[in-house]
C-alpha cells in the first residue's frame, strides 16, 4: 500500500493568505480600496485550505481508495490529465460512465509518482485516449508482422564503411587472407 497525503505547504499558504487577508481588512478601515486585496486573499486562503485538507489517496493492489471511496482498478475505464501537474488533477470516468475529479494537492515527485501509480495499475483504462497496452508498449505485431520486426537492421556504420567492410568480407572469401605479402615470406 501506498499512501498519498497532501502536502503541507498549501496549509502554511492558506495561513499566511489569512493573515495577510486580516492585515488588508485592517488596513481597510482606513483606506476603502485595500477591502479589495482583502477578498482576494481570503478566496486564495480559502482555496488553499480546500487543497490543505484533501483526503489521502491509497494506492493498493486491487483498488484505490480516496478518502471513504474505494474503487477496483477494473472499475476504472478512463484516466484523462488536465494540464495540472501540481496538484495533480485527473478526470476519472468509471464503468457506469460516472465521471470522477481526483485532486491530489502534493509535491512534484508525489504528484508524478501517483500519476504513474494510476497509469501503471489501470489496466483496463484508456491512458489519456490511448489503450493501456499501447500506452506503455505492450503491444505485439499481428502475425507475419512479428517475423519482420525482429529482423529488422538497424545500420551501426555508415553507408561508405559498410562497403569497405564488405569489400574486405569478399576479398577475405575469395583469397582467404587479408595480408598483402604472400604466405611463403612469414616462414
Amino acid at each position: 500500500m501506498t499512501r498519498y497525503l497532501p502536502a503541507r505547504h498549501y496549509r502554511w499558504l492558506g495561513i499566511t493568505a489569512s493573515i495577510l487577508a486580516g492585515g488588508c481588512a485592517w488596513l481597510g478601515t482606513t483606506l476603502p480600496l485595500a477591502f479589495a486585496p482583502a477578498a482576494l486573499l481570503l478566496v486564495a486562503s480559502g482555496m488553499l485550505f480546500f487543497l490543505a485538507f484533501r483526503h489521502a489517496i491509497e494506492i493498493h493492489e486491487g483498488y484505490v481508495s480516496v478518502g471513504n471511496r474505494i474503487i477496483p482498478w477494473m472499475d476504472i475505464r478512463r484516466l484523462d490529465r488536465t494540464g495540472w501537474i501540481s496538484p495533480l488533477i485527473v478526470r476519472v470516468t468509471l464503468f457506469d460512465d460516472s465521471r470522477l475529479v481526483l485532486v491530489y494537492p502534493g509535491d512534484l515527485d508525489s504528484c508524478n509518482s501517483l500519476l504513474r501509480h494510476l497509469r501503471r495499475l489501470s489496466r483496463d483504462a484508456l491512458i489519456d485516449g490511448i489503450p493501456y497496452r499501447q500506452y506503455w508498449g505492450e503491444v505485439l505485431a499481428p502475425g507475419n508482422d512479428r517475423k519482420h520486426a525482429a529482423l529488422t537492421r538497424y545500420r551501426i556504420l555508415r553507408p561508405e564503411d559498410e562497403a569497405e567492410v564488405e569489400r574486405l568480407y569478399q576479398r577475405l572469401k575469395t583469397v582467404g587472407n587479408l595480408d598483402q605479402k604472400n604466405s611463403t615470406d612469414e616462414k
